[in-house]
């Protein structure tokens, strides 16, 4: 069984079907059409409800994709929609606001926006231009209509007034503590179940146990198979509870950052180690995605356009894989073998990933180029981490998400820049091996020819950012 407030009410669900979305369930099972479907695949923000979560002593506001997110993984946790924002006959200020400012067009995405801008004006502190365009870059108007958005936004953040949730907030926290998952919860529908172990321990032995299960942490991957491919999945395990796997820990050579942390918790520790990491995890969907998606996620699906495994290759980053009571620890780049195809035996998981801490004399930059600036998948994404000494590159790792049927390390154009002079010859010839490290298809996002000229043009880049830093504009992406 699991449990949840559904703004403050208590909800214990225990045969529903593991497969059933938060979406569905607020429109098909409890009558609440104001969650809007927009895409189903994350991308419009039509469906976007908040989260509210113990921190501590405090609430956590936080937005999520609805259409992306399993009923399982609202267990201890409060759900508010678009409809718990009146109250006593009055509207929020967050939608008055819309009101006020015409921010509702046709309609159809107001109540994303809605939720979006409640979760801001919950954390923010005043009115904060780039906070809101962050805030709000995972909903989409396709009436056009941000201009007056964004004045309600600003209307809102400043205006900041008490409301019912802050006036109930101490009963929410109690009741949000008596409903604290203490034991593996089962969501069982018959023909279909979902575990949600709290322990390390627990998943392995439950994984071992049941090995064709599938793990679900953010699901904003593995959710697009019921959505959008309308396959069944029988058996998953949510991780999502698991505070081993959520940790982020900092030593004096590494950060370790557990596989089911989300993005959004990952931000802190990588940008201040590296802020090209921060830069490019800004670019990493959209802010309900980073709230949901994890970052051993990124790294499981495999995927050859996953943002952050060419960052994390790049970096030396390894990955402690555990089985049973077995774990093992490899090199992220000998995770990936081919398309979807990893190192990872049947009944392994990703228990955590290391990333090596920061280092003198080592220069780290990364890019990602696509189609358009927020909320895109790469065309092509870059990373390089070079060791300069005395005008010679004493080291180079370069890597490429987009490139290959996996994220991967130009090891020819490592080779043409170790030992050389850190000078535009050198570039040249580099750019000139990259030839041979890769062969890219040619698909909806990009030709072949652009993605090779666009992979040789970041390492130019790379090269002239060192060359000028006075000069250098650190947007460290582009559309």
């Amino acid at each position: 069984m699991i449990q949840f407030l559904l703004n403050r009410e208590l909800r214990r669900e225990q045969t529903l079907d593991p497969n059933t979305t938060v979406l569905e369930y607020l429109r098909e099972y409890r009558g609440k059409p104001g969650t809007k479907e927009g895409c189903a695949s994350g991308d419009c923000g039509a469906c976007t409800v908040v989260v509210g979560e113990l921190d501590g002593e405090k609430l956590r506001y936080r937005t999520l994709n609805s259409c992306l997110t399993f009923v399982s993984a609202l267990h201890g946790k409060q759900l508010i929609t678009v409809e718990d924002l009146k109250h006593q006959g009055r509207l929020h200020s967050v939608q008055q606001a819309m009101v006020d400012c015409h921010g509702s067009q046709c309609g159809f995405c107001t109540p994303g926006f809605v939720m979006s801008l409640f979760a801001l004006q919950k954390s923010a502190d005043g009115y904060d231009k780039a906070d809101t365009h962050e805030a709000l870059a995972g909903n989409l108007c396709r009436c056009t209509g941000y201009r007056p958005i964004l004045e309600a936004a600003e209307q809102a953040c400043c205006g900041k007034q008490p409301d019912q949730f802050d006036a109930c907030e101490a009963e929410t926290i109690a009741q949000l503590k008596a409903i604290e998952p203490r034991e593996t919860a089962e969501l069982n529908s018959g023909d279909k179940r979902c575990l949600s172990p709290l322990t390390v321990g627990d998943l392995a032995e439950i994984y071992s146990a049941n090995p064709d299960a599938r793990l679900l942490a953010g699901g904003t991957d593995l959710a697009l198979e019921v959505t959008q491919f309308h396959r069944e999945l029988p058996a998953m395990i949510y991780v999502g509870h698991i505070a081993e796997m959520k940790k982020v820990e900092i030593t004096d050579t590494s950060i370790e950052i557990g596989a089911a942390t989300a993005l959004t918790d990952c931000y802190e520790a990588l940008a201040t180690e590296y802020p090209d990491f921060g830069e490019l995890l800004h670019r990493f969907a959209s802010l309900q995605i980073r709230n949901q998606g994890t970052l051993g996620g990124n790294i499981g699906n495999a995927s050859p356009i996953g943002d952050s495994p060419p960052l994390l290759i790049a970096l030396g980053a390894q990955v402690v894989l555990r089985k049973g009571a077995n774990s093992r620890t490899l090199l992220l780049q000998d995770y990936f073998i081919d398309y979807k195809v990893t190192a990872r035996e049947q009944g392994e998981f990703i228990e955590k990933i290391i990333v090596p801490r920061a280092q003198p004399n080592r220069v780290f930059r990364a890019y990602k180029v696509s189609k358009r600036l927020d909320d895109d998948i790469s065309a092509v994404c870059a990373a390089f981490d070079l060791k300069l000494e005395d005008g010679l590159i004493d080291d180079a790792r370069i890597a490429f998400g987009g490139m290959a049927a996996i994220p991967k390390r130009a090891v020819a154009c490592e080779r043409a820049l170790i030992g050389a002079p850190f000078s535009a010859d050198t570039i040249e010839k580099a750019c000139e091996v990259l030839e041979k490290d890769f062969t890219p298809l040619t698909d909806f996002r990009a030709s072949r020819e652009y993605r090779l000229l666009v992979a040789q043009n970041l390492l130019r880049k790379c090269f002239h950012e060192q060359q000028a830093p006075a000069y250098e504009t650190r947007v460290t992406s582009y559309a």
